[in-house]
This record gives structure tokens, sequence and C-alpha cells, in this order.
């Protein structure tokens, strides 16, 4: 057996790691590329040689990443010796973490893998926190509010408040704990105690080495890539013209407190007009808002990307039209956008008043990529140009591809363009195959330029690259700092083109001062005496855990607020009622049901659903959709491949109570006990002639 890979610390790693080799909590705090994980590494090797019973897991928030730890860092080095398991959602071995966890030395895994545990009543699947001894928490800085690390660090802090079992050592990774927005140092530094505490842990950093770490690990060269107003704008205009004449047809107290066109603001705004228009049952303002809302995000990818990609995006919405016209608001809406496609299309296709943005965005890339392939020689080809353009959604990287895909002067710079967004099951979602494709061909070299949403900003092991790109972002500082990290290769360039005046410079200025105040009240936490550290976080975790046993009861209370059958569940379309809260049972605490074989009669059916990932106890059916307007209901499920059941989504009704209407995100919100779905009930239901007694 080969004898596994030497494993070495720089300097200021070996910094860092002290306060963990003592076997107290603790908070890395290094920069993008500083090699926590590296770090991390040797604190897991370290605590398996030397603890007895030791059991690892790590803990990550976003699924590629286990097996990126696994195979890039954690069985590279400890593969040889010692029992690691990497599991996700994806694994289809997950719902036997119980006994994974017994029969390995360390486990890898999503947190939401090990809160799903924790919380199971299965024996397979269940593990308490005591059964380990060391957690390592990648990106840390997470572990707040409602967060899934913060869930199960709440019930760590609370055992530990409480004086409840042998609890495991923390070990939490972050390059950024940030200011929470906080904008004053004394609230800067509540923030970081928070986070402190929320870890129980020391937050640590190199006090010794930096000039080495600055040496690993350069800031790229900082440039803002200015873009004057555009002058004329007769597309944005002309779309901002029929917003004006839906804001006339809604009663006019409704439309009057609607802000500016174009803006998240006016989002917000549309986004409650159209849950007040179902609250009253007013077809005809729930409607015009989802309509308005389609025209605000047409005019937000305008001030972006091209001004075809805001025009298609209403076409395609319009063309594809899953709801009916049930009523003269339907005729309205469809009417306006018909009359008006042919003039839209002709303004899209003028490129006279095409978004000045992109020319600049060009410039930048051209710049970079010309420069660095001039820069390289036949002989040095690893070397050739790599760079991340970042947009803020799903959609937006998409038009950007093809954006890049069309431009002449691009493709002669030879730059070849992939994608990267989230997983997931809608629209613009990738899959985690395509994923990992995506990023292997990025480290090959076969796509150079990365156009990525935020999930290329944190923990991806993604080459150096010279070249990083904001584009038309509004984030905080945290993600400023993950995204500049990534530009690190020698004499890298962080470019942020935004235009003059406007809100992104604006906050990438603000988010400079964070970050300048967020180093400055780490350094103000780690001056802090011993004594008044400690005294300052268990306040604030006394009160964390009052606050979570208020919440909790809360919530309890919520869910008994009305009894199943005193909810009628609405379509949100059209309000037609559908069914009652009796009809709803739950499925793994995550999939809701109707289990009434009456409610068929109120949707109909339309293609195969296909998931990437398989489940135990079920697989996906048909999607469904209301049978009087079509609007998209979720899916039917095949459980146990003998019960086809509608999994319905919360979002797409209205709940009729004894207390008014409410509408929700998540079943979770709901104020009523949903019941749990037992299946030899439900079966026995079906086929009540079917005498199974002895």
């Amino acid at each position: 057996m080969a004898a596994p890979k030497e494993l070495t610390l720089r300097p200021y790693q070996e910094e860092v790691v002290q306060t963990a080799l003592k076997g107290e909590n603790s908070i890395i705090w290094l920069p993008t590329g500083g090699g926590k994980t590296r770090a991390a590494v040797y604190v897991v090797k370290k605590h398996l040689e030397t603890t007895a019973n030791a059991k690892v897991a790590v803990l990550v928030n976003k699924v590629h990443l286990v097996d990126q730890h696994f195979d890039n860092e954690f069985s590279l080095f400890l593969g040889k010796r010692y029992r690691i398991k990497p599991i996700s959602g994806d694994s289809d071995d997950k719902d036997l973490f119980g006994c994974l966890v017994k029969d390995s030395d360390l486990i890898i895994c999503t947190a939401q893998i090990l809160e799903n545990a924790l919380t199971s009543t299965e024996e397979e699947k269940h593990v308490e926190l005591t059964d380990f001894t060391l957690l390592v928490i990648d990106e840390c800085h997470h572990t707040q509010k409602e967060s899934v690390y913060n869930k199960i660090m709440g019930r760590y802090v609370e055992k530990k408040v409480r004086k409840e079992g042998n609890l495991p050592q923390v070990l939490g990774l972050t390059a950024s704990p940030g200011t929470g927005g906080n904008k004053s140092l004394d609230k800067a530094v509540e923030h970081v105690l928070q986070i402190c505490a929320n870890l129980d842990s020391v937050i640590v950093s190199t006090k010794n080495y930096t000039p080495v770490l600055e040496k690993v690990v350069p800031r790229p060269i900082k440039q803002y890539d200015i873009v004057e107003k555009r002058a004329l704008d007769p597309f944005g205009d002309h779309l901002k013209l029929m917003m004006s004449i839906i804001h006339g047809y809604l009663p006019s107290t409704v439309s009057r407190g609607l802000r500016d066109m174009g803006t998240q603001e006016y989002e917000a705004d549309v986004v409650e007009l159209e849950k007040t228009g179902v609250k009253q049952e007013n077809r005809l303002i729930a409607q015009c808002a989802l309509h308005l809302r389609q025209y605000n995000d047409a005019l937000l990818i305008n001030d972006t990307i091209r001004m075809v990609d805001a025009f298609n995006v209403l076409d395609e919405f319009y063309k594809s039209k899953n709801n009916k016209l049930l009523d003269g608001t339907d005729f309205f809406l469809q009417g306006l956008f018909e009359e008006n496609r042919v003039e839209l299309r002709q303004l899209a296709l003028d490129a006279r008043y095409e978004n000045p943005k992109l020319a600049t965005l060009q410039g930048t890339l051209l710049k970079e990529f010309r420069k660095e392939e001039k820069q390289c020689t036949l002989l040095e080809k690893k070397k050739e140009p790599r760079g991340i353009l970042f947009s803020k959604t799903r959609r937006g990287t998409h038009c950007l591809y093809d954006w890049v895909n069309s431009n002449s002067e691009l493709q002669k710079a030879n730059i070849r363009a992939g994608i990267l967004t989230g997983t997931g099951t809608g629209v613009n979602h990738m899959n985690q195959s395509l994923q990992k494709t995506t990023i292997t061909d990025f480290r090959k070299g076969l796509i150079n330029l990365l156009i990525s949403t935020s999930v290329a900003e944190e923990g991806l092991d993604i080459p150096e690259c010279n070249l990083v790109v904001r584009y038309g972002l509004l984030t905080n500082e945290i993600a400023q700092l993950q995204a500049s990290g990534r530009a690190r290769a020698a004499n890298s360039v962080y470019s942020v083109v935004a235009e003059e005046g406007g809100r992104e410079l604006r906050r990438e200025y603000t988010n400079e001062y964070l970050e300048s105040l967020g180093s400055k009240a780490i350094d103000q936490v780690q001056r802090m005496s011993p004594r008044e550290f400690r005294i300052k976080i268990s306040e604030l975790q006394r009160t964390a855990v009052l606050i979570r046993i208020h919440d909790e009861k809360r919530k309890d209370e919520r869910k008994q607020r009305y009894s199943p059958g005193q909810v009628q569940l609405q379509c949100r379309g059209c309000f037609i009622h559908v069914c009652s809260g009796e009809d709803i049972r739950k499925i793994e605490n995550s999939h809701h049901v109707n289990i009434n074989s009456e409610f068929k009669r109120h949707y109909k059916t339309g293609g195969q659903l296909f998931l990437e990932r398989t489940f135990e106890d079920w697989e996906p059916g048909r999607v469904i959709s209301c049978s009087n307007c079509d609007k998209d209901w979720g899916m039917e499920i095949k459980f146990k491949r003998a019960a086809t059941l509608p999994c319905l989504k919360i979002k797409s009704f209205s709940l009729n109570t004894p207390g008014g209407k409410f509408t929700h995100k998540q079943w979770k919100d709901v104020e009523f006990q949903v019941k749990e779905f037992d299946f030899s009930d439900y079966m026995s239901s079906c086929y009540p002639d079917l005498d199974l007694d002895d």
C-alpha cells in the first residue's frame, strides 16, 4: 500500500491551527486561497491520531463541496489510514446516515444531512451531536439567523448551557465573518462576537506571518470600469409606457404607492401587490401585479444585458402563457403586449440604443485576455488567461453566455465561455453532473471564461484567475471579498463594471468600507481579555437559548392556531376552492400531498418530471396544474410504486382561515398541524374490500 501524501503547512497555517490542536473551539480566518481546508485536514489528522474513539464530521453548505473536499483534500491525505465517507443529498446511502457514522472515522456531508439525522426518529438515520468528537464547519460565517448551520449549533449551544453530554470540539473556517451590514465599529464587533457565540469559538488569524500570507494570496489590482449613463433608451421607455397603461387599469389607490419602475424596490412593491390581490380575491390586482413583475424583470435585464434579451423574456412569458384568458383582465394584459410586440422587437434590435455597459464589458475582457495571450509563448500554454464573470441571476448568466458566443471580437480573442449556476429543477438551473463537468472543463482550460452566479464566490476549488468581473451586482462585503479572492494569478485584475453614479458603484464603495470595518472588528475581538470574551460569549449564548425556546413555543402555538378542517386551500391563480387542510399529509416532513381522491378533478397533468437524484420511497411523476387556469401546482409523486399522489407547492395556493386569507412561501409557515402520511391507512382506504386481518 502506498504511503499517504505528506501533509505540510505553511508558517501562517501552522500559526492558526494551534488553538485547535489544543482541543479548543476556534474559527480560522484566512482569505480565499489561503488554505483553510488544508489547515482543517491537518487538525483532523492530529485529532484522529490523539483522541480516543474519535469521530469527525466535516460540514459544508453546498452539495458539490462534499466530493471536492473528499477528492482534493481529506481522501488525499487521510484516505489510506482512515475510513472516510462523503454523503450528500445525491448519495444513495444517505438514508443510512446513522449506520454510516458508526462505521466511519470521518464523515463529509452537507449540513442539511446532519440536521435531518439529528431530528430523525428512525434508528438507521438518527445521530446525536455527542456521537462526534470534532465538527468542522466550512464557510462558517453562515452560522447565523435561520441557516441550517445555526440550527445545528443552536442545539450545541443549548446543550452547553444546560451542561448536557460531552460535546464535540468545533473548528470553523471562513474568509470573512462580515459585519452583518452594520456600519459602526461597535455594531460590527457585536456581529463578530455573535458569530463566535454561535460557534462557541474564538477567532484566530495570522499575526506573525502576514507577509508570507500576502505573498501566497496577493490582492488583485482593482479597477472601476465606469460606464456613462445611457443617453437614449427608447426600448426601456416603451416598456415603462406599457407599465403606466397597466397602472391606469389598476385602482388609483393601488398604483399610487408603487416606487420607480426598473428597480428592486418596484419588484418588492408588486410582489406585495399580488399578495393583496390574492387576499382580496381580486384577479385584476393580482394578475396585473404578476405581469408588472415580468415587465420590471425586462427593465432590469435591459439595464444590464442586451435589449433583445429583455424582449425575449417578455415574449417567452406571453407565448408560454400557462394561465387561460378567464376574464377581461387577462384579455387586456395579453392584448396590450400583442399590440406592442412588433414595435418592441424593432426597438430591441436597433443597435444605436444598445446597452453601453456591454461595450465596456467587452473592452475589459479583450484587454485582459489579449494582454495575457501576448505574454504567453507556445511553451507556456498553461498560463492561458482565465476569468470569471459574476452575474446576479441565472437568467443573466445565460444571456451573457449568448452575448459572448455571438460577439465576433470576443470570439477572435479565443474566449470560450461556460455557465455555472446553482442546482435545482427549474428553468436555468444546473444539475450536479453538469456543474462538475463545467468546473472540470474550466480547470483543464477547455473553458477560459466562467459566467457564474454567486455559486462560484465561495468554496469551489477553481484555478487561479487573471480576471474577475463583477457585473450588475448589489451584494454584501462578504460576497465581494469572496469574488475578489478568485483573482489569484500574478498581476490579476478585479474589475467592477458599473454605471457612473449608479447603485452598484455606491454599493462597491460601501463594501470596501465594510471590509475594512470587519477587519477592525475582528482585531478588537481578538484583543479582548479571555475573561471578558468568555463573559460576553456566555451572555450571548444564554440569550440565544432563551430566544430559541421562545421561538419554538411560538411555532408550536402557530401550528395549533386552526384545525385542519378550518383551512381551505384556493388556487392562487383563479381563487377556486380545491381542498381542505384535512386532505393534506406530509411525507418525510417535506413533501405535502393531497390524499383525497376527489382532488384529481381539480388538476390536469403535463409532462413527466425527471430529477437527477433518486429517493428511497418515492419517484417523481408528471407535473400538475390547475384545470381551470393552468396555474402550476407542483407534481405527482409515486410512493412505494403503489400510490400516485399530487405533491403541492404551497406558494401556488392561498389559505382561507377563520382569521383571514394568507399566502405562504413554505409549508412550515402554515397555521395548522399537517398529519403524517400513513401508507397502510391510505392503501386500505383505496381498497376497502381488501381484508388483511388473520
